[in-house]
Parts: C-alpha cells; sequence; structure tokens
C-alpha cells in the first residue's frame, strides 16, 4: 500500500461521508421521527443486535452511519467489522461504549432534558433508600401489615430522616448541578468531589467541595456516583474505597456499571458495612438476580438502565441524533458535526491517495484498518486520584 505527497491530495473529498450514494444508516431506536428527517438523504433500517456479532453481514459492509443506545458495546475489534461506518451518533451524554480512539466520528447528544431525567430519577431511589418504600411495598404485598409500633418498626427498619444528611456526589456536571438543587430543598448537606471543575460553582450552589475521594467518602451519608467511565476509575467502588465510606452508608450508581466492583459491593452488603444501595446500571447487561455477584446481596434495588428515560426524552434524542446524521451526510467530518467527541483522535485521511484507489482501503474513514494509529499520550497518569476524566 504506497503513500502518497500529502500535498497532492485532494483532502476535501476525503472528508466527505459519501459521495454520489444514499448512504445506509442503522439506527438502534424504532422511533420514526428520524425518517421524516433522513428520508431524501439515506436509507435509514433498524437493528436491535446487542452485539456486532448479531448484525448481519450485508448491515456491517454497507452502514455509513449509526445511531446507537448503550446496548450496543463498540470496541475497536468491532468497529473494524464495519467496512465503511463513518460516523456514530450516540443517544447519550456519555460515550463510553465505544472506542472513541478508532478513527471513527463519535457523537454524543447533549440535553438538558436528559439531565433533568437523570437528576429526577436519583433523587427518586435516594428518597426510596432513606424511606424504604420498596420493602414497605413488598411487606404489603407479603400480608405484613404493622398495627402495633414493634411491627411498624419490624416492617420498616433502616427507614432514615433525610434532613442533615450528608450527601457526596462524586462528579459534579450538568445533571449535578441539576441534581443538587432539589436536593438540597429534601434537606441534604451537599458536597463534591470533582478534580476537573473549576473552583466557584460551589458558592453559587451552596453546596461543599472537598478535594480528595477520601474525604468525600468519609463524610458521606450516602454517596451517589455521577462520572464517566474511563481506564483509570474502573470498580472505583472497590473493597479499599468501601472501606472508606462510613458505616452503613447508602450508594446509588445510575450512570456506569463499570464503575462498581460487584465482589466488593455485594460482600460489605452482606457484612453491614454498606447498609442499602441502588443500581440503575450493572458492569453485565442485561442484569440477572439469578447469576454474578449480586444475586444473594441484601437491601439491593437494581432498575434496568433507565434513569435517563422519558417518552419526551426519547423523542428529542432521536430528532437530535438523526439532525446530527445529516450534517455529517451534508456536510464534512469532522468539521460539520455539532457534538463531535473525539476530533483530537479523530485521524484524517491527508496522506492517503484519492486518486489510486488501491491505496485506499475500504475501512474507516478511509484508512486501512490494519494500519496502527498514532497513539496519543494521557494528560494524566494511571492516577485513581482522577475519577472523572474528559
Amino acid at each position: 500500500m504506497a503513500l502518497v505527497d500529502k500535498h497532492k491530495i485532494k483532502r476535501e473529498r476525503l472528508d466527505r461521508i459519501c459521495e454520489g450514494i444514499r448512504p445506509q444508516i442503522m439506527k438502534g431506536c424504532d422511533y420514526f421521527v428520524d425518517m421524516l428527517i433522513l428520508k431524501d438523504l439515506a436509507t435509514v433500517a433498524f437493528c436491535d443486535a446487542q452485539s456486532t456479532q448479531e448484525i448481519h453481514e450485508k448491515v456491517l459492509n454497507g452502514t455509513v452511519g449509526a445511531m446507537m443506545y448503550h446496548t450496543l458495546t463498540l470496541t475497536r475489534e468491532g468497529l473494524e467489522k464495519f467496512k465503511v461506518l463513518r460516523v456514530i451518533v450516540w443517544f447519550c451524554l456519555l460515550h463510553d461504549d465505544v472506542d472513541i480512539k478508532a478513527a471513527v466520528a463519535v457523537c454524543n447528544i447533549p440535553s438538558t432534558a436528559m439531565e433533568d431525567t437523570a437528576a429526577d430519577s436519583t433523587i427518586c431511589h435516594i428518597l426510596n433508600m432513606y424511606r424504604r418504600n420498596t420493602w414497605l411495598y413488598q411487606a404489603l404485598r407479603e400480608g405484613t401489615w404493622g398495627q402495633r409500633v414493634e411491627q411498624i418498626g419490624e416492617v420498616a427498619s433502616g427507614a432514615a430522616r433525610v434532613r442533615w444528611e450528608s450527601l457526596g456526589l462524586i462528579g459534579f456536571g450538568g445533571t449535578q448541578q441539576a441534581f443538587a438543587v432539589p436536593a438540597k430543598a429534601f434537606g441534604f448537606s451537599v458536597i463534591f468531589y470533582n478534580p476537573y471543575l473549576q473552583d466557584g460553582i460551589q458558592g453559587s450552589l451552596g453546596v461543599q467541595r472537598v478535594y480528595t475521594l477520601q474525604d468525600l467518602l468519609c463524610q458521606s451519608d450516602c454517596v451517589s456516583l455521577h462520572c464517566n467511565l474511563n481506564e483509570y476509575n474502573h470498580h472505583l467502588i472497590n473493597d479499599f474505597t468501601i472501606k472508606q465510606m462510613r458505616q452503613g452508608a447508602f450508594l446509588v450508581n445510575a450512570v456506569r456499571g463499570g464503575l462498581v466492583d460487584g465482589k466488593a459491593f455485594a460482600q460489605a452488603l452482606k457484612e453491614g458495612r454498606m447498609q442499602v444501595a441502588t443500581l440503575d446500571v450493572n458492569e453485565s447487561e442485561p442484569f440477572s438476580f439469578a447469576q454474578g455477584p449480586l444475586k444473594d446481596a441484601p437491601n439491593l434495588i437494581c432498575t434496568p438502565h433507565t434513569a435517563c428515560y422519558s417518552e419526551q426524552v426519547s423523542l428529542e434524542m432521536t430528532e437530535a441524533a438523526a439532525t446530527e446524521i445529516h450534517r455529517a451526510i451534508t456536510g464534512r467530518l469532522p468539521g460539520s458535526l455539532r457534538n463531535c467527541v473525539n476530533k483530537e483522535f479523530f485521524v484524517t485521511s491527508a496522506f492517503w491517495s484519492v486518486t489510486d484507489q488501491q491505496a485506499i482501503h475500504s475501512g474507516i474513514v478511509g484508512i486501512p484498518v490494519t494500519h496502527n494509529l498514532p497513539t496519543v499520550p494521557t494528560k494524566h497518569g494511571d492516577n485513581r486520584e482522577h475519577p472523572n476524566e474528559k
């Protein structure tokens, strides 16, 4: 495969997602609004595969763009199965389900509506743990109805008052800032840890900032996770960090399952070191109580990765994703994209010939899939003190 003089390249043509063809777009949702936006530009096909192994070869060979949910994880190996994939739009704020360094333009969908929905769900989970509504409902279904004081105390054992409790947030982005206001209204004393945020935000919201993860864990009655998952914070909640938490602390995780070491977490619940926890996400999804380290864990509530869901948000996100795909088709990559999260990793095709078709493999972004992409050094060392790299 021959390289050519980069000064002789008509680079703008290589930045096009397609030239004179009707591109095929794969979508992971079954809404109709995207069809209205893209009907004159592309062929849109629904695909509910849970892995690339389930995707038909024709789809892998022809898909130029994809609109995906978190149900499908795309590693570099998985991305290489797509022969002409150029852009992925992720239906969420986070994007750690896809390898952003694999030379495919990756976009997320920032949404204040999604932030509000996630904040609503998180505060509901926390209040449920404190007031134990799920356990009271189960007791009532089982015929346990406490009429005497001691019976009520037995059924509602563990119920606690919210006011003056310390709520610790790991991460403090838009969702958490939206979440801090109702949490304070319920009486929580809110503290947060985010090493990437500039000073000053805490004063405007009336919350307290701590500067180490250890300080947050040891000062919080309830810990809520709100950070991206990356190589530095995998299993951020582990046996070591759990031991730094207050005895009988609460935990809620509605962002990424990989932040929690399930084995250490389950053991802490069994031993009573952690009183109660709620997980909307799990490291292995779809989650099943019948298997895995959490199957016998007491005082645990799990929901099926739905903290950000509402019908209105889903329609808004689908429309926004289709609009971003529209920009990709009609413009150039990655410049025309509004929400591309990996421009620093997006490898252009400036060093590959346009005229010599033998010099261009039909791989990702016109670069041969076997080509070694340049490594990009991280600005942080292997420091587990940084849970939320941005």
